[in-house]
């Protein structure tokens, strides 16, 4: 094999795999906008949100929604924005706050995290839509 199919091959490999990405983000975001439509749909409405730094404080950010786990490291916006919530920042971060960009939604949250902090999507969206309904968020 030489240099050129291995790169065709690499490239038709790379493509594979960010067509599945995309076809697994536009699964995710039907659930999520199914869960964003029942939480309107009950009143529900989103709340400030706050990023995790790395260090592992808490600072604000510019970004509302609904926490999705425990641990609230992972959010839905108003209209169907997923944010991952474990951001970098300095220590002024905390103060000053952070900017979080919306991150492709996948269909299994924290994908290799640890056991009991990652999962289906479709599972933490029901946990999260059972808190916000008794009123925990």
């Amino acid at each position: 094999m030489n240099a050129e199919q291995r790169r065709e091959d690499a490239a038709r490999r790379a493509e594979m795999a960010a067509a599945g990405a995309r076809a697994e983000a536009a699964a995710a975001q039907r659930q999520i906008d199914a869960f964003v439509a029942e939480l309107s749909r009950r009143g529900i409405a989103p709340e400030p949100l706050s990023a995790c730094l790395l260090n592992g404080t808490r600072a604000k950010c510019d970004r509302v929604g609904w926490y999705v786990n425990a641990a609230r490291t992972i959010a839905i916006g108003p209209q169907g924005e997923y944010y991952q919530l474990t951001v970098p920042g300095r220590a002024l971060a905390r103060f000053r706050g952070v900017s979080v960009p919306v991150a492709q939604p996948s269909l299994v949250v924290a994908r290799g995290g640890r056991d009991g902090e990652s999962g289906d999507l479709s599972d933490f969206l029901a946990r999260a839509l059972e808190r916000y309904s008794a009123g925990t968020g």
